[in-house]
């Protein structure tokens, strides 16, 4: 028998090691979406604080969900697979709160980085930045495309 084709039709099926990895798993916060159910996927059904959303008006949706204040985000267990501090804040015009990856100083400084826009590069997708939330007099600095 062949071993090498058998290990090959193992390493297929199941996965074997020699991927490379680029750091922390992508948060669940602010990964791509059409639609709300394809974000916070593991999570118990209900289970999230806040209504599940997918914001569409972001360049490649981006999951997320209502809050009424920091503590709302990252409230359940798998809920920020990524270990990277969130907040609420408010979204453009839309007048609602929703949970996003945080690049405030004060979390960028934390994770040892001085530039937002590296830190949002590293920790959330390569091509996000460090923006504005556009919630008027309320803005916070997070991470988005």
């Amino acid at each position: 028998m062949n071993h090498r084709f058998i290990v090959l039709l193992v390493c297929s099926s199941v996965g074997c090691g020699g991927g490379s990895s680029s750091g922390p798993p992508p948060p669940a916060t602010g990964q791509a979406c059409t639609a709300p159910d394809q974000c916070y996927a593991g999570i118990e059904g209900g289970a999230i604080q806040g209504q599940v959303s997918c914001l569409t008006q972001v360049p490649g949706g981006y999951c997320t969900h209502t809050c009424a204040a920091d503590t709302d985000c990252c409230a359940i267990s798998g809920e920020c697979s990524g270990g990277r501090p969130e907040l609420c804040g408010p979204f453009e015009s839309t007048g609602q709160k929703y949970c996003f990856l945080s690049c405030e100083t004060s979390v960028v400084t934390a994770a040892g980085q001085s530039d937002p826009n590296v830190y949002c590069a590293a920790y959330a997708s390569a091509t996000f930045t460090c923006r504005s939330t556009g919630g008027g007099a309320a803005n916070r600095r997070i991470c988005a495309p």
